[in-house]
This record gives C-alpha cells, structure tokens and sequence, in this order.
C-alpha cells in the first residue's frame, strides 16, 4: 500500500503526456486539413490549360533541351583545324629533339638547341664555324654530314616526292607537312654590316652544299606546292638573339639556325587533301 501511491502518480503522468501528444497531432491533422480546404477553394478552372497544349509545351522544352545538350556536346569536341595545327606543331617539336638527340649523342659537346617557339635547332658559338669564317673545319663537317644523314633519314615522312615516299601513320599520324626547312646563317655585329651579311650568306650556302653532297635526296623532298623544302637565308647581323654588348652574347648571335617551316592549311577541307595526297603517295611508293 506505501508504493501503490507513486505509481498511480507515474500512471497519471504518462497518462497525461500521451494525452497532450494525441491532441497536439489531432491539431496538426486540422490544420492541414484546414489548408487543404482553403487551397480547394482557391483551385479554378482557369488556371489550367488543355492536355494538348501542355503536351506541345513540354515537347517543345525536351526538343530544346536536346538541342541544347547536342551544341554543348559538339562545343566540347575540338576544332578539326586547331586539332590538326596543335598536332602538327607537335610533330615538328619532336622531330626536332631527335636531331638534337642524335647528334649529341655522337658530339656531346655540341653547342646545339631545340628552340621550340620558334621550331629552330640551334647551333650557337663556333658550333660550326670558327669567327670570322665561313668554311668548315674537317671536324665541323663532320657534324654537318651527321646532320644531313639524320635529316635525310626523317624528312620523307614529312614531305613528297615522286621517287621514295616514306610516310607512314607509325611515323606522322597527325598528317602534318613541312613547308620548308631553311637553313639561316647569323652573325655578331662586329665588322661592316654588308660584310657580315655576305658572310652569313655563305655560312649557309656552304652548310646547304655540304648538306646535298652528303644526302643528295633532300633535293628531291618537296612541300604540297612541289617545291624543294630545304632553302638558305644569310641574315648578318639583323636577328640578334641577345645583346652584342659581350663576348659571350656575340658568341650566341654567331649561328646557324636550322627552321622547320610547317604547312598552315586554310580550312578542315585542305586537311583532308593533304591526308589523302600523304596516302596517296604511300601506295605510289608500293611495288
């Protein structure tokens, strides 16, 4: 009988709670039941429209949808010219460091260097004449020789020519072709500027040579115009690459400069040309 007192009281408290949680949700019911009256009495027929009509409509917003999800697809997709230059421009950096690599691996201390922004290799200093000449050293033509036989080795899968053909998809898979490889000569601005211009000149003419008489088939690669690619240019002292102000800056100055021109085409039409021209003269070459 002394415990029977406070669990009547627990009993009732419990009670009550359980009483206060049933009317707050029959509160709750009426009022939803309450906007549910009030929105029933706002719902007009007017504010709806015809099954059809609201069928174009939403035809009409998943045709656009479409149509906006296929433009972004295809903005996403990259430009076939912009494609086809990248690549090309790729193309020419590599086969530039081969060069580079192949003959620092035969003369390792040759001053030699990829110049990529301007697609040059570079040969800088008394790389290949001594001041003040312009004819070759026995050991210094060697280098040219080494260069024309590497040159001439990669140039076929860039170029054409109605007697060999050397392209191949494992060579150039981006089709790229080579306008022109010009062969530069420079000089410091120490002396008369005629004088140097003239020295230059024969700088590259002699390199040129030495490079034909060592590969005589470099003549016969040409560009899509059918022209040969390899040219000279004498520059003197027109095109410094540093300031003629030490020794060593006038050393850097004095060079040779071996550009690698590649083919802009104008349009995607023209890239297809030159991919069929490049197959083309591969099934020419076959027996």
């Amino acid at each position: 009988m002394r415990n029977h007192g406070p669990r009547k009281r627990e009993h009732e408290e419990q009670e009550s709670v359980f009483v206060s949680m049933t009317d707050m949700t029959v509160s709750f019911l009426f009022i939803v039941m309450v906007l549910l009256a009030f929105f029933a009495s706002r719902y007009n027929d007017k504010n709806t429209v015809p099954k059809q009509t609201y069928e174009t409509a939403v035809n009409t917003r998943d045709s656009k949808i479409k149509s906006l999800e296929a433009e972004i697809k295809r903005l996403k997709q990259p430009n076939p010219l912009e494609k086809y230059l990248s690549e090309a421009d790729a193309a020419r950096l590599a086969l530039l460091y081969e060069l580079r690599d192949r003959l620092k691996g035969s003369y390792p201390d040759l001053p030699v260097n990829v110049i990529p922004q301007e697609g040059i290799l570079r040969f800088q200093g008394d790389g290949l004449f001594a001041s003040n000449s312009a004819t070759f050293t026995d050991k210094k033509r060697q280098i040219v020789e080494a260069l024309a036989k590497n040159l001439d080795s990669v140039l076929p899968c860039y170029t054409f020519s109605h007697q060999h053909s050397g392209w191949s998809r494992q060579c150039n898979p981006s089709y790229a072709v080579i306008e022109s490889v010009q062969i530069e000569g420079h000089t410091d601005s120490q002396g008369d500027a005629l004088y140097n211009l003239t020295l230059s000149t024969n700088r590259a003419i002699n390199t040129f040579t030495t490079m034909n008489t060592t590969a005589p088939d470099l003549l016969t690669r040409q560009n899509l115009n059918h022209q040969p690619v390899l040219s000279v240019a004498g520059y003197g002292d027109m095109r410094p690459v540093a300031p003629n102000d030490t020794a060593q800056n006038r050393a850097t100055n004095r060079r040779i400069d071996l550009r690698i021109v590649m083919h802009t085409p104008a349009n995607e039409e023209e890239i297809n040309t030159i991919r069929q021209q490049l197959s083309g003269v591969m099934q020419e070459a076959k027996p």
